[in-house]
């Protein structure tokens, strides 16, 4: 049985997919799985995946489903997946061909069920990193940690043991398409600290109609998405109250958004929103301002 699985979430990204698959058939180990979560794609992936598949260069799985955004395949991919370990790697990215190795040679010499899995690097497609390199002098460290007290900056990848990642599930919410992916992260850093791996295992290219380029948008069209996440981040145990207000503010934003006059009852931290609501009416007015919905 293979040990890692390799999912990646896809949505009319026939044009760049390839990539990805060149990348994973270069891979020094096989010791994978490609899953691949068609989230409802309108172009021609299911033909292509279906190409790749009678090649029989890689084991892959496709799933196919309507659409429901990034973390609706997340929780797809989650109850797919049955290896021990799982990496996400996006659409328009791709791994460098030693990545699949480093991964299962590093969890054979340090993991164990004491952490939830990996953190390693993520790198732009020239080769330069992304943000900073996790801390040398620590074996171990939550996510929330490397960047609210090591000074960790910049995306990273996760690599996550498998039965952790089947808890805590996104909540969908009617007519949208987006929660922010690390509420399970934070979640399980309750849980769990991370290994710290300083190798890349993943090229990123931001692409124009990806969603990290829009999130001014989704911001707008997903506020039930984004005032959930930030109820959530409110309830951390581990955070500052500096952090808390930010969340706060960006609720009470979101509230405003998908007008919830309920906020003010909903929230975890009331005195916190309270003090959030003029600046996040301030954000709202903005984000209005910024942005139009089609």
């Amino acid at each position: 049985m293979k040990r890692l699985t390799v999912f990646t979430p896809t949505y009319n990204r026939a044009y760049c997919l390839g990539q990805c698959y060149e990348s994973l058939k270069r891979q020094t180990s096989k010791d994978f799985i490609w899953l691949i979560i068609d989230d409802g794609s309108a172009d021609d992936t299911r033909e292509l995946v279906a190409g790749w598949i009678a090649e029989k260069e890689i084991q892959i799985r496709y799933h196919q489903q309507e659409n429901q955004g990034m973390h609706g395949a997340h929780n797809t991919a989650y109850q797919l997946i049955n290896t021990e370990l799982n990496v996400c790697i996006d659409s328009d990215d791709y791994m460098p061909d030693e990545a699949v190795a480093n991964i299962l040679a590093f969890w054979a010499q340090h993991g164990s069920e004491k952490v939830s899995g990996i953190i390693g690097l993520d790198a732009y497609t020239d080769g330069r990193l992304i943000g900073t390199k996790l801390p040398e002098d620590r074996k171990t460290s939550t996510l929330f940690e490397l960047y609210s007290k090591y000074g960790v900056t910049g995306d990273k990848k996760l690599v996550y043991r498998t039965e952790l990642t089947r808890d805590y599930p996104y909540p969908i919410f009617e007519n949208e398409k987006y929660v922010g992916l690390a509420y399970k992260y934070y979640m399980l850093d309750q849980q769990y600290e991370l290994l710290l791996m300083n190798h890349v295992l993943c090229h990123v290219e931001y692409l124009p109609d990806g969603s990290s380029m829009n999130m001014l948008k989704q911001y707008r069209k997903n506020p039930r998405g984004f005032a959930f996440y930030r109820k959530e981040l409110m309830k951390l145990p581990f955070a500052s109250l500096l952090f808390k207000f930010r969340q706060s503010i960006h609720y009470v934003s979101s509230s405003l958004t998908s007008k919830n006059r309920s906020f003010m009852k909903e929230t975890p931290a009331k005195w916190l929103t309270v003090l959030a609501i003029p600046p996040g009416i301030f954000l709202y007015w903005y984000m209005i301002r910024k942005t139009r919905i089609s």
